[in-house]
């Protein structure tokens, strides 16, 4: 049972600004051990195998090394409009951005004109990323990243679901004469095997999370052994989610890459009453983040919500000590 080794726990439910992900509710957890608080958001399609990895990161005892004080963030730009798309960045600081494209609700002409936009915003000497979460075919993904090259990409993100598509991709981009990076997420991170994407050539960048990873000290080892440069993203968490992914960030033994950490703002509300936002393109380490009382009662789940999510906490904590064993 949970209730033998958290505290407290908190069930939150807090609205989306623009729909992410085909996410407009986004719904987790706060766990309370002492006066440490970590956050527990897998998304609800997720199995309790797999849930129970993210749960790794909020079991873990031991603080990480913090090698720097602050981290350099990406703005991120969800499936807005070109001229929203265009105030996200200039109001994030940032001098990194990373766009959203193919989406089931957009089409490849909106996804230039949204990159048309940030580029013009970001300026010549900005980094723009673009992301795909694995939609597209490798045909669709070369044919749609001819066309976005024109907008001087730094790396696309995932653009296809399998690691040999990623594989497949990279060669015909590197044999169009198109310089792109490729970044794996989802291929690292939900794959049985995440050192496959090194060993056929699939990647130039890694994508790590915190929370779906089990937390630091797996990301950092990850980060080690890879031996390609690493972005440490949110997972669309609250500040006490993105303040572990950004203690994270923090204790990689080098960082060459904007991390993608600055998605506070995504969300409607938050837990802590000053949420973590990016000043001048980085966020600052800092404290633990604590939860305040006010927060809480606007973004506390309501009945049912609360025991679906404590009965998934007592069958995933179960699985998470097995897998420990």
């Amino acid at each position: 049972m949970f209730t033998e080794f958290f505290d407290e726990v908190v069930v939150f439910s807090i609205d989306m600004r623009v729909r992410f992900r085909d996410i407009e509710l986004r719904e987790g957890m706060l766990l309370r051990r002492g006066d440490r608080w970590s956050e527990w958001s897998p998304f609800l399609e997720y199995s309790d195998a797999e849930a129970a990895v993210w749960l790794q990161a909020a079991l873990e005892t031991e603080e990480p090394p913090i090698l720097r004080e602050r981290v350099p963030v990406n703005a991120t730009i969800p499936v807005v409009s070109p001229r929203r798309a265009a105030e996200i960045v200039r109001s994030s600081g940032c001098r990194t951005a990373k766009v959203k494209v193919a989406d089931p609700n957009s089409c490849l002409d909106d996804d230039l004109a949204r990159l048309a936009s940030v580029r013009a915003a970001l300026g010549d000497d900005g980094q723009l990323r673009v992301d795909a979460n694995g939609a597209w075919s490798v045909e669709a993904a070369q044919r749609s990243l001819t066309a976005m090259a024109a907008y001087d990409l730094q790396y696309v993100e995932q653009p296809c679901k399998t690691v040999d598509e990623l594989a497949e991709l990279r060669t015909r981009l590197r044999d169009a004469g198109l310089d792109l990076w490729i970044a794996a997420d989802e291929s690292v991170r939900r794959a049985d095997d995440p050192y496959r994407v090194v060993e056929i050539g699939a990647a130039d960048v890694v994508v790590l999370k915190n929370q779906p990873l089990g937390g630091w000290r797996r990301c950092v080892e990850l980060a080690t052994t890879l031996g390609l440069p690493v972005v440490i993203s949110s997972a669309l968490e609250t500040s006490v989610g993105i303040w572990e992914g950004l203690r994270t960030a923090a204790a990689l033994p080098s960082l060459e890459l904007a991390c993608g950490l600055n998605t506070g703002r995504m969300l409607s509300d938050d837990v802590v009453d000053r949420r973590l936002r990016a000043v001048d393109g980085y966020l600052e380490v800092g404290p633990r983040p604590v939860p305040s009382a006010a927060a809480l009662a606007r973004v506390r789940a309501d009945a049912h919500r609360r025991a679906w999510w404590h009965e998934r906490l007592n069958r995933c904590f179960d699985v998470a000590m097995d897998q420990r064993r």
